[in-house]
């Protein structure tokens, strides 16, 4: 393999990571607060939608990104209410919510289909991105890239290095207790799901503003779902997931490259190499149920209430 080839490989692999690690990294710290939200595929097509919609009228990729956080956390906060303040089951409610999500970003963007959008700029430093291999893949992504590289690193402060982030995970591990010790779990909850909410956006966007940079309906492709499931990969550990949505990145590059290589595979079965990796990875995973029990928060999908 030479050069040219090899990055434009990796440059695949880190495209086609990001939504995913943007997306598993928003509900990686919903999850720790013990809100199980399935919903990640509705917030991150209505965050795709948003973005794509605002860039285009407005011409400004910043504002297109931050609209699509802020559609993916409203998404989030349809989702908060049904399940924390009206107590709905959050299984059911995920469900809902990413049928909901679905029809309206196919609605919202009816008027969008085929229309192109200049791609996410690409970071260039002079010197730096023209180094040979590493210069492009280092120094050349848009800005989305490197911030799914800060958001992991600040949820991993976040979670293990503050006291925030120990409340957080305590209300996931026990609601009752935290709640006896006066901390609002409610509210700890309603922010946890607007981050993943957001986070989930943002992935949206990506793929609507930079993977390829235009609105088509049902774009995620199941993302939602494999973002979901590299939570349970990553055992609710932020850097396994960097692991896991590389991984899974690069098996959907994959499909691409093995239709070029003449083995005789059928298209059909080729595309279904992402998720048929999804599931034999969790059912490898859940053979081992003490290590899921260990690193689960024990209060995952369980509504709180106060009562007395």
């Amino acid at each position: 393999m030479d050069n040219a080839v090899f990055v434009s490989v990796v440059l695949s692999v880190i495209s086609a990571a990001t939504p995913l690690l943007l997306a598993a990294t928003g509900e990686l710290v919903t999850e720790k607060s013990g809100v199980l939200n399935l919903g990640v595929e509705g917030m991150m097509l209505v965050g795709a939608v948003v973005g794509f919609a605002v860039t285009l009228t407005t011409g400004s990729a910043l504002l297109g990104v931050v609209a699509a956080a802020l559609g993916g956390a409203l998404m989030a906060l349809i989702f908060s209410v049904l399940t924390l303040t009206l107590l709905a089951n959050q299984v059911a409610t995920g469900l809902a919510l990413t049928i909901f999500g679905i029809g309206l970003a196919a609605m919202m963007g009816a008027s969008f289909v085929g229309q192109p959008v200049e791609k996410l700029p690409s970071l260039y430093i002079p010197l730096l991105t023209d180094l040979p291999i590493v210069g492009r893949i280092l120094f050349g992504q848009d800005g989305l890239v490197y911030f799914s590289f800060l958001a992991l690193g600040g949820t991993i402060w976040f979670l293990f290095h503050t006291h925030a982030g120990l409340v957080l995970r305590a209300v996931g591990d026990s609601h009752d207790a935290a709640h006896a010790i006066g901390y609002p779990v409610i509210a700890i909850r309603y922010g946890a799901a607007l981050f993943g909410g957001a986070m989930s956006g943002l992935g949206g966007a990506y793929l609507s503003l930079s993977y390829t940079p235009m609105w088509a309906e049902d774009m995620t492709a199941g993302r939602g779902w494999i973002a979901l499931a590299l939570v349970v990969f990553a055992t609710w550990r932020p850097l396994r997931l960097l692991l896991g949505a590389y991984l899974f990145g690069g098996i959907t590059i994959l499909q691409f490259h093995v239709q070029t290589m003449g083995f005789g595979i059928p298209a059909q079965f080729v595309s279904m190499l992402p998720y048929l990796a999804t599931i034999a990875v969790l059912v490898v995973i859940s053979t081992d149920r003490s290590k899921i029990r260990l690193n689960a928060p024990a209060c995952l999908g369980r509504s709180f209430h106060v009562t007395g």
